[in-house]
């Protein structure tokens, strides 16, 4: 749900401002506050977090589950505090250290995994995968609890999302930016 609010835009610098119990995403600017996750999103959550952290235990790349904060810059920000999109990914995967800090991810990570609410639907499925695309996200997953299902989308050389692969709880998924990573989602759908 957008805030209601007093200013034309936000950015980064207020976003640090707001209280550390409450998850807040600013896109284009505009505030929004994020409702706590039912019960099949943290499962499902849960088990595709241990999946990814367990291929991942040797390697460089490592997984963040939410509360976890990726700042999107446009490229014309004259510094961080500037970034008019801060969004928080159930999942995010990052293989480049230098985009690490303090306070999360500064740039796409490489794979984003979001997790769909009744209440998200719209966010997730249009604004956020546009900016993930324009921004550079190499790999996208949709999943989606109560249908058990998940759309992955995987950046092509053109810099857009290709054509959508969909999985339903029977299926494995190979991961494209980790060929030798394959997704159970009988066990992520298990509940």
């Amino acid at each position: 749900m957008p805030l209601l609010h007093d200013k034309n835009e936000y950015t980064y610098a207020d976003y640090l401002k707001y209280p550390d119990d409450e998850r807040w995403e600013i896109i284009d600017g505009v505030p929004y506050m994020q409702a706590a996750p039912a019960p099949a999103h943290q499962e499902a959550l849960t088990e595709l977090v241990r999946q990814i952290a367990n291929y991942l235990s040797d390697k460089l790349c490592k997984v963040y589950p939410a509360p976890f904060c990726v700042r999107l810059p446009l490229g014309n920000e004259k510094n961080e505090k500037e970034v008019k999109n801060i969004v928080e990914p159930d999942i995010s995967i990052v293989c480049d250290k230098s985009k690490l800090d303090n306070n999360g991810c500064n740039g796409a990570p490489e794979m984003i995994i979001e997790i769909i609410s009744p209440s998200s639907v719209k966010m997730d499925r249009v604004i956020k995968f546009n900016k993930y695309e324009k921004a550079g996200v190499q790999e996208y997953w949709i999943v989606e609890p109560d249908q058990k299902l998940v759309s992955v989308f995987v950046l092509q050389g053109n810099q857009r999302y290709g054509r959508t692969e969909l999985y339903t709880e029977d299926d494995e998924i190979m991961v494209s930016i980790f060929p030798d990573l394959i997704i159970d989602l009988s066990k992520v759908f298990a509940f």
